[in-house]
């Protein structure tokens, strides 16, 4: 089972323009602060959130009770000028709780209607498998090299966007995953249980696609936070091996996927 809260800022668009439009820069610095304190909130909780849009976020957040979700979006009224509204999704996969989250907040309103605010909903499905989340944690091998050192800093920027978009396709599409960019050039994917050779397919094919080469450490929790941290330790394995795949019992040598 997956438990996934999509969050959404309540009537933004509108509020950014009331009574006359805000700076721009003011709203950069509003969001990012408010996805911060997200964070920070829910990591404390062994939560993982992702900026997503910063107006809507994706959390997963295994173990973190409704009540405590009303907790921090009473701080965060109390801290913003804005409110937040939650919808908590459990589903077998990743993809199937983003689903279930997304649509039951959509029944409560508009994210732009002026009447919804802090809503707090919580699906119930009692028939779900006990199974283990994985984490993906990818990078670039040898970005300092390849695209750090050699590009211009804004094409730099789009190499490793071509890079995400291309993986966080794949990986949605074919293995039901949501994946996030993270900053420098690291990815991270929760993945219902994926094998080593899923994982090498998409690397494979994502360095077709965009002449760039990725290494992965993948890890396997009851909660997304457990499996993140195995993957970071994993992915440093690569590092230190020259591997692309690194798990708990299972390597994939560099050379199998060039």
């Amino acid at each position: 089972m997956v438990q996934v809260t999509v969050l959404q800022l309540d009537n933004y668009g509108p509020w950014t323009v009331t009574p006359n439009p805000r700076r721009e820069t003011d709203l950069q610095a509003l969001q990012a602060r408010l996805y911060a304190d997200l964070c920070q909130q829910f990591g404390l909780l062994g939560g993982y959130v992702f900026y997503g849009r910063f107006d809507n976020l994706i959390a997963f957040t295994d173990g973190i009770s409704k009540r405590e979700h009303g907790r921090i979006q009473q701080s965060i009224d109390n801290l913003y000028p804005v409110s937040v509204s939650m919808s908590i999704g459990r589903g077998n996969t990743p993809k199937q709780a983003v689903e279930i989250a997304s649509a039951n907040l959509q029944e409560q309103g508009s994210s732009q209607d002026a009447d919804r605010s802090e809503v707090l909903v919580e699906d119930e499905i009692d028939e779900l498998h006990t199974t283990a989340v994985g984490v993906a944690h990818f990078d670039v091998v040898d970005v300092t090299d390849k695209i750090t050192d050699e590009e211009n800093a804004y094409e730099a920027c789009l190499s490793m966007e071509s890079v995400y978009s291309d993986l966080m396709r794949r990986m949605y599409a074919d293995y039901d995953a949501l994946s996030f960019f993270v900053g420098g050039d690291n990815i991270i994917s929760v993945t219902p249980k994926l094998s080593d050779s899923a994982l090498d397919e998409v690397i494979v094919k994502t360095k077709q696609n965009t002449n760039v080469q990725l290494q992965v450490g993948y890890g396997l929790g009851d909660t997304p936070s457990e499996a993140g941290m195995q993957a970071k330790h994993n992915l440093e394995l690569c590092r230190e091996k020259g591997t692309v795949i690194e798990r708990d019992r299972a390597v994939v040598e560099r050379s199998s996927a060039d």
